[in-house]
Formats: C-alpha cells, sequence, structure tokens
C-alpha cells in the first residue's frame, strides 16, 4: 500500500471515529429508558414552571437525532446566598459554578456550546409574551441526543449545582429545536479541514521522487 493510499485511508478512518462519537446511533429512547430515567430522578426538582412534566414529554417524543437548547438568560443583580458559594457571590460567580460541572459532561458526551454572548440592545421584536423585554445573554448549545440529555441531567451532582443557576438568574427561557439546516454542524466543518488537510498532504508525496 503507497503513503498516499495510507494518508487517505488514515484520515478516513480519524473520521469515522469522529462521527461514531458525535452521533447517536441508538435511535429513539424507548419507555423502558424513560421509566428508568423517572424512577431515578424522581424526587428530584428541576425549578421552573411545568419543566418536569414538559422535559418527560420531550422525551417521549425523540426522533434519536441531536437538537440545539436555545437559551435566554437574564442574570439577578441581587442573588440570594447560596451555601456553597462565596460569601456576596454575584450572579455571573453562580452561574460559572453550575458551567464547572456541565461544560465537561457536555464535552465528554459530544455536546458542547455553539454560540455563547452577552446582549448588545433590549428585545428588537416582541409578541404575545411580557416580561421579555430585557436579557443580559444568550446562549445555543447543542446535544447529541434527548438521550445524551437524560444521561447529564440523571447524574446527581447536576442538581446539587443547578441550585447555583438558579439563584444566579432573573429569568429565563430554553427551549429545543431539531434543526433542518445547520451549517455549524461539526462533522460537516471537521469532514471539510480534514479533507483540505489531506489533500494539501497528499500533494506534497505527489510531488516526491
Amino acid at each position: 500500500m503507497t503513503s498516499r493510499r495510507k494518508l487517505w485511508l488514515g484520515s478516513a478512518l480519524l473520521y469515522a471515529l469522529f462521527v461514531g462519537w458525535y452521533t447517536d446511533f441508538g435511535g429513539p429512547l424507548t419507555e423502558a429508558e424513560i421509566q428508568d430515567f423517572i424512577t431515578k430522578t424522581r424526587d428530584r426538582d428541576l425549578g421552573g414552571s411545568a419543566s418536569r412534566e414538559t422535559l418527560i414529554e420531550f422525551l417521549r417524543s425523540d426522533t434519536g437525532r441531536q437538537f440545539l437548547m436555545f437559551n435566554a438568560v437574564d442574570l439577578a443583580k441581587n442573588p440570594p446566598a447560596i451555601a456553597g458559594a462565596p460569601p456576596n457571590a454575584d450572579a455571573q460567580t453562580l452561574i460559572d459554578l453550575y458551567m464547572e460541572h456541565m461544560i465537561p459532561e457536555l464535552l465528554s458526551n459530544a455536546s458542547h456550546p455553539v454560540v455563547v454572548g452577552k446582549s448588545v440592545a433590549n428585545s428588537l421584536d416582541l409578541v404575545g409574551i411580557e416580561n421579555a423585554e430585557q436579557w443580559s445573554d444568550g446562549a445555543i448549545m447543542r446535544y447529541r441526543s434527548r438521550r445524551t440529555l437524560m444521561k447529564i441531567i440523571g447524574n446527581p451532582e447536576f442538581y446539587d449545582r443547578h441550585d447555583f443557576k438558579l439563584a444566579g438568574l432573573n429569568k429565563t427561557i430554553a427551549y429545543p429545536i431539531e434543526p433542518r439546516i445547520h451549517l455549524g454542524d461539526l462533522r460537516v466543518l471537521i469532514g471539510l479541514v480534514l479533507m483540505a488537510v489531506t489533500a494539501l498532504l497528499d500533494g506534497r508525496l505527489a510531488r516526491r521522487p
């Protein structure tokens, strides 16, 4: 086998390994999986309004595909004191304590932030919703699947850290979408970069005597 062929086969194997890790091929959640999750989290409270009932319905309508979670966030100006946080911790400190757990959990499960940023203006388009004029931050998170979300929030440490998040928020809205168009999908971006790098290396090999 020539060096050039080994190069392309190695790149293809590397890409296949990445796609295999980044993609959930398990299909939709089964009712047994959902019932197991319900049992394990029966005494847990996610906070917010109707969040548990909505979450269970979200799991039961699973398609097995990745999804993006849109988050609009307004940080609390005077968050309450909470056990485990530094004295007089501000809202950003509390959110950072929550994300100390979430970021490693997300990355280890092929999930990650897509967009994170500060608000630069009040809501520019607002219809049919109250108290949504002002937001301090916004983020979009990619989850490999609803099975992955279930695994992350089934971890008991999630609930300990989730208290920091609730204390640091004045208000928030988070809702999931399954993208029909997602030009930032890492499977596309990494595939293109890997192909370009491999082609450049192949070109150098081809010019060797």
